[in-house]
C-alpha cells in the first residue's frame, strides 16, 4: 500500500427500506498524472486510483474507472436505494497494484 493512502466513507448506519441514500467518499491519494517533471526534467510517473467500485450485499451499485486528469484525493457522492439490511464495501484500486477498501453496515428499521 502507497504510504499515506487512506479512504474515507460517510454512509448512514440506519435506513428505512427502500429508502434512498447519499453515500460520500474521499480517499487521499496524490494522483499523479505521468506528464508533469520533477526538478530534473525527469517525467513523474503516473501513479492514480484508476477505478472505484461500491458493492451492496455483492450487487454492485456504482463502478467508475479513473483517468489522470482526476485531480488528487478523488471524492464521490452517489445515491443508492438501500432495499435490506446489509454491508456496504467500497474498493479503490490503485496503478501500482494496491487495492483499498472499507466497508459500511446499512441496519433497516
Amino acid at each position: 500500500m502507497a504510504s499515506g493512502v487512506k479512504p474515507r466513507v460517510k454512509a448512514p448506519k440506519s435506513a428505512a427500506a427502500g429508502e434512498v441514500v447519499t453515500i460520500k467518499t474521499l480517499i487521499s491519494h496524490k494522483m499523479e498524472s505521468g506528464q508533469r517533471k520533477d526538478k530534473e526534467g525527469n517525467l513523474i510517473p503516473r501513479s492514480i486510483i484508476n477505478r472505484f467500485t461500491c458493492d451492496f450485499n455483492g450487487q454492485n451499485v456504482i463502478d467508475v474507472e479513473l483517468f489522470p486528469a482526476i485531480s488528487t484525493n478523488p471524492y464521490f457522492e452517489f445515491e443508492a436505494t438501500i432495499p435490506e439490511a446489509g454491508d456496504m464495501k467500497f474498493t479503490w484500486y490503485d496503478d501500482d497494484g494496491s487495492v483499498y477498501e472499507d466497508s459500511k453496515s446499512i441496519q433497516v428499521g
